[in-house]
């Protein structure tokens, strides 16, 4: 795992511009820790930040074909492609040497082989741009679900591109700055927003499974993956058959590393089943036993009361998987002042606001994470593919003729009069998602039930799924932690989304298809285990920190937060609840709005941005 950027203009010679791509490379640091590169000639200029995971002596990055001049082919690539060593074959018979034992070298000799064809056949989670000198022309490509994030922002007479916005930010030539319509996006609640937007004004984000070829024809993009509706055929003894091989399968690939290893363990059905999958594979193979992480929080087993998001405490069900799968388990104890200490982190990571204690927990637990291990496996995701959320189960929810997550939330009544008028934010939201919903592949002769779910099971995965992948990524890779998501395989992603709904929840359970096909891997008691949100802080300590810095905000009539936000009516709101209910639908915790509106008036303060 690492971190990609780089600069391609074809109207100036990018030979003497090395100082501005080390500038954007640097800002990809923590994601690749371990090394870093660069190279320039003619009219591109490509950096690179190696986290090792594979073949540490080999795979040095911005990797060359070529002789060193103006012809070369030169990939910067993060990710990990799964199959490498399947594709190694295939190419070796083609002809093709390798002098490393990387993935990398496999994905660079791939785009020799196939063009931007080979990009149909990785299986992994990967961002990468090739520039081809022979050809004059740049490939930037991210992987199906769009776990590994990419940036890119149109320039006059080429492209910036970069794992994160950090990366493109840094060029002295392109303005932080949010628009009318990033705005928007800013306080949409679609999930991170429309796919492809990248919320800095002139700045895109590559979609999932889509490649985009900048040239000097100027910028064109295609895509090389989408989901497809077909009839399913199987019973569910099958179907539940089918996803436990292919989980097998996906896991087994997905624990190939040459460093330490790990799979973060909540307790709950989708960790449990990564983890005891984890653990037989990497028995099997190397005789190892998996070391597992959880993490709660200070006085929680003490304040625990059970409510409709978390109707049970997780580490009693964490401690019992481990014990069941006889892995290394390790918990990550966290308090509120741990939780304070570290509030700026998300923000400095995603280099945009975030929801609170969710978000620097999940840090936290990143940072103690890679005291020990590099690479960690996660359950994230199986409850976009399965339909494990509560909106898949509520009819009103379901029903709601917007994003179901989106349904009794806005934060129109609180902007300012000026910025209210001009992003018209219930507009927006309803225009993506009528843009979302026409994008739905059909199936002919379905009910109007499974029509829906259908439509609710694709915003979920290509919507809300990237809020969470997005949120994976930048918080681990803030710590150089590589997670790795083995729910987000196509293949398995592709076979469950046609299974029928009915199927999906057999025994009437949510994820009854994934509990079917956990049995005999897990305890009874874990595999029936109801869905339970990520834990929040339970200490009152750190609601109480928060709070307080908001009042002082509300003191600080001149604070940047009221450009955007009204702060009488901020003050008023607060006033009847703390906790701003209503404002945003999805609260993870109960500081999430207030955070967030903390983070808007850092992040106004600190990143020089302008609105416009």
């Amino acid at each position: 795992m690492c971190g990609i950027t780089g600069w391609v203009d074809f109207g100036r010679d990018l030979g003497g511009e090395r100082s501005a791509i080390e500038a954007m490379t640097l800002t990809m640091a923590n994601r690749g820790p371990d090394a870093g590169g660069v190279w320039c000639s003619g009219h591109a200029a490509i950096g690179h930040r190696r986290l090792s995971v594979i073949d540490l002596e080999g795979g040095q990055q911005p990797m060359l074909a070529g002789t060193g001049d103006s012809d070369d082919v030169v990939l910067t690539y993060s990710g990990e492609v799964y199959n490498f060593t399947e594709l190694r074959s295939e190419l070796g018979t083609l002809g093709h040497e390798f002098r490393t034992r990387s993935d990398t070298e496999v994905v660079l000799r791939a785009y020799l082989q196939w063009g931007a064809d080979c990009v149909a056949r990785l299986n992994g989670m990967f961002a990468f741009g090739i520039w081809d000198g022979r050809r004059q022309e740049l490939l930037l490509a991210r992987d199906r679900l769009g776990v590994k994030p990419l940036y890119y922002a149109p320039l006059p007479d080429g492209v910036l591109f970069g794992s994160e916005p950090k990366a493109i930010l840094a060029h002295p030539d392109f303005r932080a700055e949010i628009d009318a319509e990033g705005l928007a996006e800013l306080f949409g609640q679609a999930g991170t927003g429309t796919p492809g937007h990248g919320v800095y004004r002139g700045m895109s984000q590559v979609r999932p499974g889509t490649f985009v070829r900048v040239g000097r024809f100027g910028v064109r993009t295609s895509p090389y993956w989408t989901l497809e509706a077909r009839e399913h055929t199987d019973d569910l003894a099958t179907a539940a058959s089918k996803v436990r091989e292919l989980l097998a399968d996906i896991v087994h690939r997905q624990t190939v590393a040459d460093v330490p290893q790990c799979s973060l363990l909540s307790g709950g059905l989708d960790s449990s089943v990564v983890s005891a999958l984890a653990a037989d594979s990497l028995m099997r193979r190397d005789r190892a036993k998996l070391a597992t992480y959880s993490v709660d929080f200070v006085g929680s087993a003490d304040a625990f009361t059970p409510d409709q998001f978390r109707p049970s405490h997780d580490e009693p069900f964490a401690r019992a998987a481990a014990e069941h799968m006889d892995s290394r388990h390790n918990t990550v104890m966290l308090s509120a002042e741990d939780l304070v200490e570290a509030q700026w982190a998300p923000l400095a990571a995603h280099d945009l606001p975030t929801m609170g204690d969710m978000w620097v927990s999940m840090y936290l637990l990143s940072r103690e994470i890679r005291q020990h291990s590099t690479v960690a496996l996660s359950g994230e995701s199986a409850d976009e593919v399965f339909g494990g959320y509560a909106w898949y189960h509520v009819p009103a929810l379901l029903a709601a003729p917007t994003f179901p997550w989106a349904a009794g939330g806005s934060w129109a009544p609180l902007l300012t009069p000026s910025v209210r008028s001009a992003i018209r934010l219930d507009e927006y939201a309803a225009d993506r998602y009528a843009q979302a919903v026409a994008e739905v592949p059909r199936l002919a002769g379905e009910s109007p039930e499974d029509r829906r779910i259908r439509e609710v099971l694709y915003l979920g995965l290509t919507r809300w799924l990237p809020l969470l992948l997005d949120r994976k990524d930048r918080l681990s890779m803030a710590c150089g932690l590589e997670v790795r998501v083995p729910f987000t395989d196509h293949r398995l992603v592709e076979y469950v989304w046609n299974v029928p709904w009915a199927m999906k929840e057999a025994g009437g359970a949510e994820k009854g298809l994934l509990r079917a096909a956990a049995t005999g891997l897990l305890p009874e008691n874990l595999r029936t285990r109801r869905k339970s949100i990520y834990p929040g802080a339970a200490d009152q300590a750190y609601g109480r920190a928060i709070d307080a810095q908001l009042r002082d905000l509300l003191r600080q009539p001149r604070a940047p937060l009221f450009d955007l936000i009204d702060r009488e009516r901020l003050t008023e709101a607060y006033a009847r609840d703390p906790r701003l209910p209503g404002f945003m639908a999805i609260q993870p915790s109960i500081t999430a709005p207030t955070g967030f509106l903390l983070d808007i008036n850092r992040w106004l303060e600190r990143s020089g941005v302008t609105i416009r």
